[in-house]
């Protein structure tokens, strides 16, 4: 199977990727077949540049981006975001909710709202039940 997928490039702690092609077997930084663009993750903006010729040949020849490489090449607009992803980011957008940094430096915290004894009991019981196993494992021996 062939992969579109970043290879990384660049100094230590000063990362640059180009995109390549590659036979998914290949090691990350190993052989490819095709270089079809570059990106560095550095700049402000990041810069993404992108032979649209040829990512647009590879993806018709059954070339299957990575997560990173599926992002950059929708960035170009070479592709369209796929709902997956579309409904992943609106999931973590979800269940990560931002606290202020306000909250944080004055120590305010809201409590849940499921209570505390909860927690508490099922930690209590699993103690119980491993102190109780650790008593037959000295009987036994």
């Amino acid at each position: 199977m062939v992969k579109i997928r970043l290879r990384r490039v660049g100094s230590k702690k000063r990362p640059s990727y180009r995109l390549v092609v590659a036979d998914a077997r290949a090691p990350r930084d190993g052989a490819f077949i095709s270089i079809i663009g570059h990106y560095n993750p550095l700049t402000d903006p990041e810069t993404v540049v992108i032979d649209e010729e040829k990512a647009r040949y590879w993806l018709e020849q059954g070339a299957q981006p990575t997560d990173t490489a599926a992002r950059l090449l929708a960035k170009a607009g070479i592709i369209e975001e796929t709902e997956t992803r579309k409904e992943k980011i609106k999931a973590d957008i979800v269940t990560k909710p931002k606290a202020s940094k306000k909250k944080a430096k004055t120590g305010v915290t809201e409590e849940p709202e499921t209570s505390k004894e909860e927690p508490e009991a099922s930690i209590t019981e699993e103690l119980e039940a491993s102190e109780e196993n650790h008593k037959t494992i000295k009987e036994k021996a």
